[in-house]
């Protein structure tokens, strides 16, 4: 397979080269070249938003295009328009926040979509942004030679948006630590590793149109997350397994200041942790154990300094220590501690 990635040195982009390269495939690399991509890729340079930045893709042929492109979708709409014809399929990484808020629990790839954003425009939100590269896919492709990856939570090596590699660090570091409740919460999520492989399959399967690419409901829970960041780590870190009312009340910001989780019981949870994912599970989605998403996380964390790459386009997630610390002590004077030795509720 010939296959040609915009993007392809960070993250997503990166983690389908290095599948794609374990294949034996012929990958092409485009991008801006401030990183370098995985060994064994053709690397072209060329800058997306620029006049003249797709110039390098004048000429040459490919089975497939993977394009992960998540700011205004002018970019997608002239790639797109430059490569077909010269493409049999253009696979999109999207994302689930396309749906129009709040998708219920259960929400299956029929579900309602936001209106996306117009190509011409400039950069809008990153929901209308993302149905926008959709479209741009579609109309240059058409509905049979296009895949819509509606990619969830995204976790695994190489993460440059700071959600693993926050908990990582965090519970490095030991201590108490804040663990937002309930222990057995589920979460919907999927390694960049396992969403390449689905992303090759759906190339060598010729499949088009919509996927939520997430794990299956309940894959893994906040506790076997946090439990397996503490094995991990090999840290003597001591999990305080707190209720979601009084992280609320405290001002904390799901998600962002506590990465992943988000409360049960609300819109964010079922849209963020309660998709539909059969049709993708029925086309080769297999996931691995969190258990292996963590430990290789921390691996590769470690062999890059313990500080992971950030992108500017997304906010920083941390919580304040101070605030950490208050909250378990409210915690634990209100009776509610759990968690007597390191990654166990007694």
């Amino acid at each position: 397979m010939r296959l040609l990635v915009l993007g392809g040195s960070e993250f997503a982009g990166r983690a389908v080269v290095e599948a794609a390269l374990g294949r034996g495939w012929d990958v092409t690399v485009l991008n801006r070249g401030r990183h370098a991509p995985a060994p064994g890729a053709r690397s072209l340079t060329g800058d997306r938003t620029a006049p003249g930045g797709l110039d390098v893709l004048a000429e040459g042929d490919w089975d497939a295009v993977v394009d992960t492109w998540s700011a205004a979708p002018r970019a997608v709409h002239e790639a797109a328009r430059l490569l077909r014809g010269r493409a049999r399929r253009y696979v999109y990484v999207s994302s689930c926040s396309v749906y129009s808020w709040a998708p219920p629990a259960g929400y299956a790839e029929n579900a309602p979509v936001v209106e996306g954003a117009d190509p011409d425009a400039g950069q809008t939100d990153y929901a209308r942004d993302k149905r926008g590269g959709e479209l741009a896919v579609a109309d240059a492709f058409g509905a049979e030679a296009s895949v819509l990856v509606r990619a969830g939570l995204i976790l695994g090596p190489y993460e440059n948006v700071g959600r693993l590699p926050w908990w990582l660090t965090r519970i490095a570091r030991g201590g108490q630590v804040l663990a937002p409740g309930p222990r057995d919460l589920p979460l919907q999520y999927v390694d960049v590793r396992d969403l390449a492989e689905w992303i090759l399959g759906a190339v060598e399967r010729e499949l088009s149109g919509p996927y939520n690419l997430m794990s299956p409901q309940g894959h893994a829970t906040m506790g076997e997350l946090l439990e397996a960041c503490v094995r991990a780590t090999g840290s003597d870190a001591v999990l305080r397994w707190t209720a979601p009312e009084i992280i609320l009340d405290a001002g904390i910001q799901p998600w962002t200041e506590l990465p992943v989780w988000v409360p049960p019981g609300t819109d964010m949870h079922d849209a963020l942790h309660a998709a539909d994912v059969s049709r993708a599970v029925a086309t080769g989605l297999s996931c691995r154990p969190v258990e292996e998403t963590v430990a290789d996380t921390w691996d590769w964390l470690r062999s890059i300094g313990g500080t992971a790459p950030q992108r500017p386009d997304r906010p920083r997630k941390s919580l304040d220590p101070e605030v950490e610390a208050k909250v378990l002590a409210t915690a634990t004077a209100g009776g509610s501690r759990s968690g007597g030795v390191p990654g166990t509720t007694p």
